[in-house]
C-alpha cells in the first residue's frame, strides 16, 4: 500500500523514479584488538584507495558545474588520501596497538584535525581540519561498506531525498539522471527550491519526515504542482500521475510558443518579465525563457564561488558578459549580499545571535568599502556594454542609501575624471525588503530611480519568520493582507516619483500573486527563468481593467487563505 506525504510545492512538474538518500550513513563501529594485522593495513590501502578513485568522479562532475576553484576542494582531498606520511601513521598505529583499521583511521585523524584546528593564527590550515574530517569518513564508509552519498555519483534515474539540499549538492546534481527532488525543511524561498526552479527539476520541500519514511529504493512520484509525494505507489496512481505528467508536458508546450512574444496583458497593458540570476551561465535559461530583462543579479555568488575576494578585473568580465549577453535589455545587477546564511570562508564575520537581523549586505559594503568601490568600479566599466541598472540591498534608511550612492557616485567621477568611459544611463535604486523602509516608500522614492521588492526576506520581516525555520514555516504567507497592503504602498510610493517599481522575490512568479501584483500596477515582474513563460501565458489572459475589484478585495481581507479564495474565484480568459 502507498504513502502519502504532504509538503510544499517548490518547482513546478511530475517525477517518477527510485529513491536515492542523500543521508549520511551510521558510520559507528566497536574498538577492537586484532591478530592479523597485515590483513587490518591492507583493509586501510583497499579503502583509500577506493575513496580516491570516488573522488575523481566527483571532482570530474564539480569541474563541469562548479568550475575549477570549486573542482580543487576535491583535488585536496585526493592529496590527503596520497600523503605517505598520513598512511604511515595509520600502519604504525594498527602495528604498535593491534587495533582493528576503524579505530587506527579515526585515532590518526582525529589527531590531524584537532592539530589544525589548533592553529588559530592561520585560516587556511584550520580549513585542512574540514578536510581531513571529509576524507575520514568517505574512508570510514569503504571500511565499513555502507553507502556514503554523493549527488556527483548518481547514474541512474533517481529522486533525490535529503534533509535539505546545500548550494553545492545541487552543483552537482546531473539532470540526466535527477528527475526530482525531496526534502524534510525548506520553504519556497530556500536554496534548494529556488535551484530546483532553475535546474527544471520537481520539487517538495518542508514535508517533515521524507528522510523517515523513505528507504532507499523506494519507488517515489513527486507531484511539485500540488506539493505531494506517493511513496511506493500502486500501479493506479502511477498511472494516474503519468497523465497529469502528461498534460502538464503540453501546457509547457504551448507556453514555450509565447517565448517571443510580447508580456501584454488582454486589454494592452505592457509589464515586463524579467529573470533572477546567480551566475553568467544563467543567461541562456534566460534567453531560452524569452526574458526580456535581467531583474537580480545575485552578485554575491561570484564572491561565494571563489577562493578569495573577486578582484575587479574578475568581476568586470562576469558583469560585462551578462550585460552584453542581454542585447540591451536591461540587467540590475544587485551589489554584494553577503551575511544571514551566505558567508566567506575567507571573509569572517562576526558569530551574532540573529544573523539575518545583523552585519550583512550593505551594512558590511558601507564598513568595509574598499570591498564595495572594488566592486563598483566593475559594474561601472561593464554600463558600457549594455543597459546597467544597480541596486543596493537590506537598505534600511534614507542615510543608507544616500550613503551608498555618494560612494557610487565618487567611484564614476573618479572614472570620468580618470578619462575611462561610463554610461550615463545607470539607474540606482534599492531592494525594498524591510518594512521600516517600506514606511518611508515615499522618502526613499526621492533618491531612487527604482524599487525593487525582495518578498523573501520582507515576508520573514514582517511574520517575524525565519524563512529556513520549518517550525514557523505556516508564517510564509506571501498573500496575507498585511503583506500586500506592503507591497502596494512600494508601488504607489515610486509611482508618484515618476518611477518604477518591480519585484525580484519569488511572489513575482507566484500565479496566485500575479493577478494581484498586476492589479496593483507592478511594473517589472523578475523570477526564476523557468516561470516565464507560464507567467506571460497567464498576465495575457488578465485584463486590467477588471482586476482593481480584485485589489481591494485582497487588502480588505482577513487572511492569507481568504486572499487566495478571492483569486481562485476571478474570471480569466482562455
Amino acid at each position: 500500500m502507498s504513502n502519502r506525504l504532504d509538503g510544499i510545492a517548490a518547482s513546478n512538474g511530475i517525477a517518477i523514479a527510485k529513491a536515492y538518500l542523500l543521508v549520511d550513513p551510521d558510520l559507528s563501529f566497536e574498538r577492537e584488538n586484532v591478530s592479523d594485522v597485515d590483513h587490518e593495513i591492507g583493509k586501510v590501502h583497499d579503502s583509500f584507495s577506493e575513496s580516491a578513485q570516488e573522488l575523481k568522479v566527483i571532482k570530474q562532475r564539480a569541474l563541469e558545474t562548479l568550475g575549477q576553484e570549486e573542482a580543487e576542494v576535491f583535488e585536496a582531498h585526493i592529496t590527503i588520501l596520497n600523503d605517505p606520511e598520513l598512511i604511515g601513521a595509520i600502519e604504525q598505529k594498527i602495528r604498535d596497538e593491534k587495533l582493528n583499521a576503524e579505530s587506527a583511521v579515526k585515532d590518526v585523524t582525529d589527531m590531524y584535525i584537532e592539530m589544525f584546528e589548533q592553529m588559530t593564527d592561520n585560516a587556511y590550515m584550520q580549513e585542512r581540519a574540514g578536510d581531513v574530517r571529509d576524507v575520514t569518513k568517505r574512508v570510514l564508509s569503504h571500511l565499513l561498506g555502507v553507502k556514503l552519498p554523493s549527488p556527483a555519483l548518481i547514474d541512474n534515474q533517481s529522486v533525490v531525498v535529503a534533509h535539505d539540499l546545500t548550494p553545492s549538492d545541487t552543483a552537482q546534481l546531473n539532470r540526466d539522471y535527477v528527475k526530482g527532488f525531496v526534502t524534510d525543511i525548506g520553504g519556497r524561498t530556500s536554496h534548494s527550491a529556488i535551484m530546483s526552479r532553475t535546474l527544471e527539476i520537481p520539487a517538495v520541500v518542508g514535508t517533515e519526515s521524507v528522510t523517515a519514511d523513505v528507504h532507499d529504493g523506494d519507488m517515489l512520484i513527486v507531484d511539485g504542482i500540488h506539493g505531494k509525494v506517493v511513496v511506493n505507489p500502486t500501479d493506479e496512481e502511477v498511472k494516474e500521475y503519468q497523465q497529469m505528467a502528461d498534460r502538464f508536458a503540453k501546457e509547457q508546450a504551448e507556453w514555450k510558443l509565447l517565448k517571443d512574444a510580447d508580456t501584454q496583458t488582454a486589454d494592452g497593458h505592457h509589464v515586463d518579465i524579467a529573470a533572477n540570476i546567480g551566475t553568467p551561465d544563467d543567461l541562456s535559461g534566460v534567453i531560452d525563457n524569452g526574458g526580456e530583462a535581467v531583474g537580480l543579479f545575485r552578485s554575491e555568488f561570484l564572491y561565494m564561488n571563489s577562493a578569495e575576494l573577486p578582484t575587479e578585473d574578475e568581476q568586470f568580465e562576469a558583469y560585462k558578459k551578462v550585460v552584453e549577453g542581454m542585447n540591451g535589455r536591461q540587467v540590475v545587477i544587485r551589489t554584494m549580499d553577503i551575511g544571514g546564511d551566505k558567508h566567506l570562508p575567507y571573509l569572517p564575520l562576526p558569530e551574532e545571535m540573529n544573523p539575518f537581523l545583523g552585519y550583512r549586505a550593505i551594512r558590511i559594503s558601507l564598513d568595509r568599502q574598499e570591498i564595495f568601490r572594488t566592486q563598483l568600479r566593475a559594474l561601472l566599466r561593464a554600463s558600457n556594454y549594455g543597459k546597467l541598472a544597480i541596486m543596493f540591498p537590506m537598505i534600511a534608511t534614507v542615510d543608507e542609501f544616500k550613503q551608498a550612492r555618494a560612494i557610487f557616485d565618487e567611484e564614476k567621477q573618479k572614472m570620468v575624471e580618470a578619462g575611462n568611459s561610463v554610461a550615463d544611463n545607470i539607474e540606482v535604486g534599492m531592494m525594498m525588503e524591510i518594512p521600516a523602509a517600506v514606511l518611508i516608500a515615499d522618502k526613499l522614492a526621492k533618491y531612487a530611480d527604482f524599487f525593487s521588492i525582495g518578498t523573501n526576506d520582507l515576508i520573514q520581516y514582517s511574520f517575524a519568520a525565519d524563512r529556513g525555520n520549518e517550525h514557523v514555516s505556516y508564517l510564509y504567507q506571501p498573500y496575507n493582507p498585511s503583506l500586500l497592503r506592503l507591497i502596494k504602498q512600494v508601488i504607489d510610493c515610486a509611482h508618484a516619483e515618476g518611477k518604477w517599481a518591480g519585484m525580484c522575490g519569488e511572489m513575482a512568479g507566484d500565479q496566485i500573486a500575479v493577478p494581484i501584483l498586476l492589479g496593483m500596477g507592478l511594473d517589472e515582474f523578475s523570477m526564476s527563468a523557468t516561470s516565464i513563460l507560464q507567467t506571460r501565458s497567464l498576465i495575457k489572459r488578465l485584463d486590467t481593467s477588471k482586476l482593481q475589484p480584485l485589489v481591494d478585495a485582497a487588502l480588505d481581507a482577513e487572511s492569507n487563505e481568504a486572499v487566495i479564495e478571492l483569486v481562485n474565484q476571478l474570471d480569466i480568459k482562455d
